[in-house]
């Protein structure tokens, strides 16, 4: 591990020994589970180090030292603390646990939720959550549009996470109305993002979400850059939002906000 060692040092993370043993384990168990199921495409140790495990760990660059994500924007180094006050966090669409899992590695106190509608992969967190003796965690299988109507859930958050789900219209929608309100949605993107962010304009401002930056990152060993988009929750969801599922997508907010 030490290609993500070396990476997390650049990033103002200190890996300690248990936390590279943690995602040994996990390396070697995304592995074997993708012989019987396709959790990913990208399996090669090196690759896992830089695209899936460093990658979810810039999402700690939004995360807030204490408390929430300040107006004042990212910081630049997150410190690591134990005894901080624990933050309600969502993976949605986590898939084999990117961002969520790398980042409950290396902060313990999360309290984290990871939503995947794949029954398979569901399983995968299952198993991979006992092998690492992470507590504080809940498995949900179901869809973002049913969870975001489901009061245990709806505007229950301090911080809703997504890497690699859809384009930023529909992903507010998917995630803002699970985001409380001075909550934030991060979501990891590629370097070029103006245009989607364009497009997403009104459906944040439908939802209640505000873009208060966007930070572009250079990966060492990743040849384009990275973008984390932070979204705040200023307001309120209205009730009928998120549409049911598959609405999102079919129809995303950017095409009919002007009318709505």
């Amino acid at each position: 591990m030490e290609l993500l060692r070396d990476g997390a040092r650049t990033l103002g993370l200190c890996l300690a020994a248990e936390h590279l043993r943690a995602f040994q384990i996990y390396y070697q168990e995304l592995c074997a589970w993708n012989r019987k199921f396709n959790l990913t495409t990208v399996t090669g140790y090196e690759e896992v180090q830089l695209k899936h495990f460093l990658d979810s760990l810039t999402c700690l660059l939004a995360f807030p030292a204490q408390g929430m994500v300040s107006a004042g924007g990212i910081p630049d180094v997150v410190p690591l603390s134990t005894t901080e006050t624990p933050l309600l966090c969502i993976d949605v669409g986590t898939g084999a646990g990117f961002p969520g899992v790398p980042l409950k590695i290396m902060r313990p106190t999360l309290r984290m939720t990871l939503l995947e509608s794949s029954h398979k992969k569901i399983l995968f967190l299952e198993h991979l959550v006992k092998r690492l003796g992470l507590k504080n965690v809940e498995l949900l299988w179901a869809r973002a549009e049913e969870v975001g109507q489901d009061a245990h859930h709806r505007e229950r958050y301090d911080i809703a996470l997504a890497r690699a789900v859809a384009d930023m219209a529909v992903l507010v929608e998917y995630c803002l109305p699970l985001c409380r309100k001075g909550g934030y949605l991060i979501a990891q993107k590629g370097a070029d993002i103006e245009a989607e962010l364009k497009a997403a304009e009104g459906a944040m401002h439908l939802l209640g979400g505000k873009l208060r930056e966007v930070k572009v990152l250079q990966l060492p060993g990743l040849r384009e850059p990275r973008s984390l988009v932070l979204v705040e929750k200023v307001a309120p969801t209205p009730p009928k939002y998120p549409r049911r599922p598959g609405m999102p997508k079919k129809r995303p907010l950017s095409t009919i906000t002007n009318t709505d």
